[in-house]
């Protein structure tokens, strides 16, 4: 035992009396001025500088990719590079190459057991089953004939709809069988509509003659008409009072257009039906147009829905509640509104008018 222990005192090597070794003090790195780093630079040897260029980083995403890494080709180039020459040169020296030498020939082998399907044994009731004459027909009939059977028997499983309905009907199946391919019903063919054979310059003749019989003008999918032909149009309805429902429907319709019939409801006082649908009505022109009707509330029907610039905003809708809440005439108003607030208080309108419309 040690004679400092057997005297109270403490081993030299216990924590309190173990030294720590001390660290050497890190020497400080000089800062390094850039304005004498081409002097750093001539001072170095080209060993050093090829060194130097390098040390890049191949993850550094602030470099471009060619400049991730120095370039070490030291060959010099033999010509210009020619990507056809290239692919002819690298096909032929993989023709002349010759194939590696397999090490052990290939030999087909079929190792572990042949899978056979396990044959189970008859139930009883198959035992006991006695055949009738009704089994030798079943299996002698044809798939369309039991098809045909499923069919009248209602099993639907086991039929798509097409044999289904043919075996009723007592029909010729196509594709017969049970894995047959149901054909679907063929579309009706609806012809299209015919052209628009209005004749715009007879109409706009017929407008500035106040012609009585014209009370209907339908100028709708007409797309050939002009824009000055169309401003025509609107400059008539100022001075014409027989024309009752006019339909200027996908005509290409712009804010020019629309102005100017503004400008001609202001002064209309017969026209009650307006349809402007499917053009390319900015919704400031629609409220140019409101504001024209309010003036001789006149009009019973506006139909301005499907415009190219499709959502009004907020404000043009909550203007267009405020006109139509001063208008007591109008009936029917074809718009698309994207806020609940504005489409739920101007239908309220509409009814309030309608209702008003059947009292008197």
């Amino acid at each position: 035992m040690d004679p400092q222990q057997t005297d109270g005192t403490k081993s030299p090597q216990t924590a309190d009396t173990m030294e720590v070794p001390q660290l050497k003090p890190v020497q400080d790195v000089p800062e390094i001025d850039l304005d004498d780093i081409d002097k750093l630079l001539e001072s170095l040897s080209p060993e050093e500088l090829e060194e130097l260029n390098g040390d890049f980083d191949p993850d550094n995403s602030l470099l471009p990719p060619s400049q991730r890494m120095k370039n070490q080709t030291s060959k010099a180039p033999t010509g210009p590079y020619h990507r056809k020459k290239l692919l002819d040169f690298l096909e032929k020296k993989a023709k002349e190459e010759k194939d590696w030498e397999q090490n052990k020939p290939f030999v087909k082998e079929i190792r572990g057991k042949i899978w056979k399907p396990k044959v189970e044994p008859k139930s009883k009731e198959e035992e006991e089953h006695l055949e009738t004459e009704w089994d030798d027909i079943l299996t002698a009939a044809s798939e369309e004939e039991l098809v045909d059977l499923a069919a009248v028997l209602g099993f639907h499983g086991m039929l798509n709809q097409t044999q289904y309905y043919a075996g009723l009907d007592n029909m010729k199946i196509e594709a017969g069988g049970f894995q047959g391919v149901a054909k679907a019903q063929e579309l009706i063919k609806v012809p299209d509509e015919p052209p628009n054979k209005t004749d715009v310059e007879e109409s706009i003749k017929r407008l500035k003659d106040n012609d009585s019989k014209l009370t209907h003008l339908n100028l709708n999918n007409i797309k050939n008409i002009s824009v000055e032909r169309l401003i025509e149009v609107c400059e008539t309805l100022k001075t014409n009072t027989t024309l009752e429902t006019l339909e200027m429907a996908s005509v290409n319709m712009t804010d020019k257009v629309a102005k100017k019939l503004a400008e001609a409801l202001s002064e209309n006082k017969t026209l009650k039906v307006l349809n402007v649908e499917s053009n390319f009505v900015s919704g400031e022109a629609i409220v140019e147009i409101m504001k024209a009707i309010n003036k001789n509330q006149t009009l019973q029907e506006l139909r301005v829905a499907n415009q190219k610039p499709e959502v009004l905003g907020n404000k043009v809708e909550m203007t267009l509640v405020k006109l139509i809440g001063e208008n007591s005439t109008l009936l029917r108003f074809g718009i698309a509104l994207e806020f609940p607030d504005a489409r739920v208080r101007i239908h309220e309108k509409l009814q309030e008018n309608n209702d008003n419309c059947e009292f008197k």
